[in-house]
């Protein structure tokens, strides 16, 4: 396992982390997403640290808040020797100030989140979404105020847009406030977005990036292919996100088919293949993984340890390239003025 910079910080974290968005099963939101309980999530989580994983990533809404319980049973002992990583900001309970960044907010759930996984700290606190209704000083202080009493180490944000985090870091060196070192986002073949504003904006300000959902909720692990349609998982038991018309269907069969060709020619699985590129591109710090049991996990591990050669990033960016929207189509025909623009080719 490698570590990598976690952003422009002088912590080490693994290259691959454990999301514990399956731990709990509460609802039928996220029961379709797992429903691991304690005495699994503990294998699990041993399962993590024998691979050297030392990163752990989980949220105050993941099953309202059970699975964050489950994942501080599991670890116990030895949460001394991990990086724990969880998020405030959406809704947790029906009242009017239980939900958003504000600081009466953030400090009750933080408190929480501390009780739940029994610890004294959160290592990496992120900010779970953008919140417009509440100014960004006030978030940004009270981040700054729970690093100051140690209740927090780091503050990264996720599912930010370009303006919320540029924002957000002018605030803090405004301020000399502690500052986002890691923004959370969707990233995959399938969804290539990412690159056009935020990725530029990571090489910039120096800004790691960890990554969730990074086989599109299992679209490119290779068991949906035209022919097949798996009639259970987290799409078909309606815990995924994603909306695909039949454009997006066309190209993810496409990407599927060149990981498909891909992994008969190196002795991996297209998820592996899928992973392997996203940990070779430009500001990752980290890539999350998820797991419904122990052979979906020890699979995922064979995307470390390796390294796809340039003619097979160069099949992977082609058969998954999208043409970006305004302003970023306009930016794209001036390569000389863009930091990435050979992700574009």
């Amino acid at each position: 396992m490698e570590y990598r910079r976690f952003g422009n910080t002088g912590l080490k974290v693994s290259e691959l982390s454990f999301g514990t968005a399956t731990f709990g099963g509460s609802n039928d939101f996220f029961k379709a997403w797992g429903n691991t309980q304690d005495n699994e999530a503990k294998r699990l989580v041993d399962i993590c640290i024998d691979q050297d994983i030392n990163l752990f990533d989980t949220a105050n809404v993941y099953s309202d808040g059970l699975a964050e319980s489950i994942l501080g049973k599991a670890l116990g002992a030895k949460r001394k020797d991990i990086v724990l990583s969880t998020k405030a900001t959406f809704p947790t309970g029906q009242g009017v100030n239980d939900y958003g960044s504000s600081a009466v907010h953030l400090m009750k759930a933080c408190d929480e989140s501390l009780r739940r996984l029994g610890t004294d700290y959160i290592d990496v606190y992120h900010m779970h979404g953008f919140d417009a209704n509440t100014p960004v000083e006030e978030t940004l202080s009270t981040l700054d105020r729970l690093i100051q009493s140690g209740k927090v180490r780091y503050i990264a944000c996720s599912n930010f847009s370009g303006w919320h985090l540029m924002k957000s870091l002018s605030v803090s060196e405004k301020n000399s406030w502690s500052k986002y070192v890691v923004h959370q986002v969707y990233y995959s073949l399938l969804n290539r977005e990412f690159e056009w504003e935020l990725m530029p904006l990571g090489i910039d300000q120096n800004m790691g990036t960890m990554v969730w959902s990074p086989l599109s909720s299992g679209l490119l692990s290779g068991k949906y292919r035209r022919e097949i349609q798996p009639e259970n998982g987290r799409i078909a038991e309606g815990g995924s996100p994603l909306k695909l018309n039949d454009t997006d269907k066309e190209r993810m069969y496409d990407i599927v088919d060149v990981l498909i060709k891909l992994s008969e020619e190196l002795g991996k699985t297209p998820a592996q293949i899928a992973i392997r590129w996203l940990l070779q591109r430009p500001t990752i710090s980290n890539v999350i993984i998820g797991a419904r049991n122990e052979e979906q996990l020890v699979s995922n591990f064979g995307a470390v340890g390796w390294s796809l050669t340039l003619e097979q990033i160069k099949m992977l960016d082609k058969v998954s390239d999208v043409d970006p929207i305004y302003p970023y189509s306009h930016q794209k025909n001036f390569p000389m003025l863009n930091a990435v623009a050979d992700l574009y080719k």
